[in-house]
């Protein structure tokens, strides 16, 4: 199966690319395009800020394949940034365009909080979801983030996390499915993610 890791400069690739070879797939991670055009499943991690995120997608030509890619109907999976992107608009640093697949905005966490969230915190399964497969209600995940997606579709929600508010921590629609925090950095339950996006994959390539 070809997974594709998508190289836009933002880091963390190495971490994530272990998780994908623990799940007993080894990833292309590339910042070239157009491995997306016959990728059977494609992730977009990130860490960093919603301005550079999009400036090096465009800079790298990511942003068409991308909506293409999705408008296909193959699985895709967001990492912390990479779930921002998807939305409309990012408040981080003024306002900024997205990918606009997801409607909705992302937001900084209110005054008085302490920002980054950064460590472990659970995570609430609020719909059911291959990706949570053998991963319990309440697992604690990794988080480091100082902005969160509001959706303007509540459906999309299946994953909730507390921090001063409740947010979206995992959405999903269709072929999408994203995590506010970093599964490859969540021991044994985020490597299980990794393992069922996989599994899906694998699933929507039989189909």
């Amino acid at each position: 199966m070809k997974v594709v890791v998508v190289d836009y400069g933002a880091g963390n690739l190495h971490s994530v690319s272990r998780a994908v070879v623990n799940a007993g797939t080894r990833p292309l991670v590339t910042s070239n395009p157009s491995y997306l055009d016959d990728a059977e499943a494609v992730i977009v991690p990130g860490v960093g800020a919603a301005a550079d995120t999009m400036s090096n997608l465009r800079a790298s030509g990511f942003v068409e394949p991308i909506h293409d890619y999705i408008s296909s109907g193959r699985p895709f999976l967001g990492v912390c940034m990479g779930q921002q992107a998807l939305f409309e608009v990012s408040e981080e640093g003024g306002e900024h365009e997205c990918l606009g697949i997801l409607p909705g905005r992302v937001v900084r966490f209110a005054n008085g909080l302490k920002v980054p969230h950064m460590g472990w915190n659970q995570v609430r399964i609020v719909k059911q979801h291959p990706i949570f497969e053998g991963v319990g209600d309440g697992s604690y995940f990794y988080f480091v983030h100082s902005y969160y997606p509001r959706p303007a579709d509540p459906e999309i929600v299946i994953g909730e996390t507390e921090y001063g508010v409740n947010f979206a921590s995992v959405i999903a629609r269709d072929n999408i499915v994203a995590t506010q925090f970093h599964p490859e950095k969540s021991g044994e339950a985020g490597l299980r993610m990794y393992a069922n996006f996989l599994k899906i994959a694998t699933t929507a390539g039989v189909s």
